[in-house]
């Protein structure tokens, strides 16, 4: 891994900020999309670091990876040796628990959080027909694919988004399943043979999203405080406090990245799903999905729906429960939700109990 020296220094005028991120074409378009927001919003230089992560090292089948974390754990380190400033995730891959010395400083805005199927031959789910071979890697889409009644093969299937859509290509599977936003970010859509909706299969909590982590420790360069900021006062674009050039005021990097990054709607939504996620103690490979929406497009005093699924891996038996509540508190509801369907037995389904 090669960084760039160090960019955040208490006190100094560093001007660049190193952004860690994993090496796949999607992992690097992500990143990308952030370090330009960066640069845009704040007139920073921005470096990607690349860095290898677990879950690129080992190819096993994804339920077989033996804990959550491993597409981040690696970035993790990075953040609390100093190596780098931030670092970019897919926010599906992070554990609800963030080490000490962590923070998910923001939520970008969100991408379409649905599924979809990449058929070479163009045929849909429902006209496929039964035994027809469906790759995916995640327990949740296998779970809930089974559970359509179609009579599916569910093929485990690893790689990147090439990877697996060439599989479809070659014949070693007759469809994948995909998450839309990667589809999107890699301007792959004209490959969607079908966009399965979330009545269909839920998808997986924080999925479409990003995730912006930084260290606590961590303060925001002071160039960035007082170079390229509007004219309005000095004030950096998002924050709702002015910054005036040459304050000499120091903020902790989070707060920095949070007004200049973060969606409210996306971040309330996402906060439901993950608090969800921990409150029924599921993993990123177990067959659960949960999808969080703001009814008004507004974070501030509206409803918000959370839907979940919890199925068994065969797909035989699927739990399914709904609840309403204020976006004032995304993670009671999330709470509420995990306790009614452990309270259904979704612990058996899982296999946790």
């Amino acid at each position: 891994m090669a960084a760039a020296g160090p960019a955040v220094q208490a006190g100094g005028q560093p001007s660049r900020l190193r952004l860690g991120t994993r090496r796949s074409a999607l992992a690097l378009t992500q990143s990308g999309l952030v370090a330009d927001e960066l640069r845009t919003r704040l007139g920073v230089e921005v470096d990607l670091v690349h860095i290898v992560t677990e879950g690129d090292r080992n190819r096993a089948e994804i339920s077989q990876l033996g804990s959550t974390g491993v597409w981040v754990s690696a970035l993790r380190e990075a953040l609390l040796a100093g190596e780098v400033d931030l670092a970019v995730h897919s926010l599906k891959d992070l554990p609800t628990a963030a080490p000490e010395g962590i923070t998910l400083a923001a939520i970008p805005g969100r991408e379409d959080v649905r599924d979809v199927l990449v058929s070479p031959s163009g045929r849909t789910l429902a006209e496929l027909g039964p035994g027809a071979r469906i790759g995916t890697g995640a327990p949740r889409r296998a779970a809930q694919l089974r559970a359509l009644g179609l009579g599916l093969d569910v093929v485990a299937i690893r790689g990147n988004v090439d990877t697996r859509i060439r599989k479809a290509v070659d014949g070693e599977v007759d469809a994948v399943v995909l998450a839309r936003a990667g589809l999107a970010r890699l301007g792959r859509l004209d490959a969607i043979t079908e966009v399965l909706e979330p009545e269909v299969m839920l998808p997986a909590p924080g999925q479409g999203a990003l995730a912006i982590e930084c260290a606590t420790t961590t303060l925001a360069p002071l160039t960035l405080l007082t170079v390229g900021t509007p004219e309005d006062q000095g004030a950096v674009t998002g924050m709702s406090c002015p910054v005036a050039p040459g304050s000499g005021v120091e903020i902790p990097l989070e707060r920095l990245l949070r007004f200049v990054l973060d969606d409210a709607p996306s971040s309330v939504a996402v906060r439901a799903e993950r608090a969800f996620l921990a409150a029924i103690e599921a993993g990123c490979t177990a067959p659960v999905g949960a999808l969080a929406q703001v009814a008004d497009g507004s974070a501030s005093g509206g409803e918000l729906r959370l839907r979940a699924v919890v199925a068994s891996l065969d797909g035989k038996t699927v739990l399914r429960r709904e609840l309403e509540g204020q976006t004032a508190d995304p993670e009671a509801l999330g709470r509420r939700l995990a306790d009614d369907l452990l309270s259904a037995g979704a612990h058996t389904l899982m296999g946790t109990r």
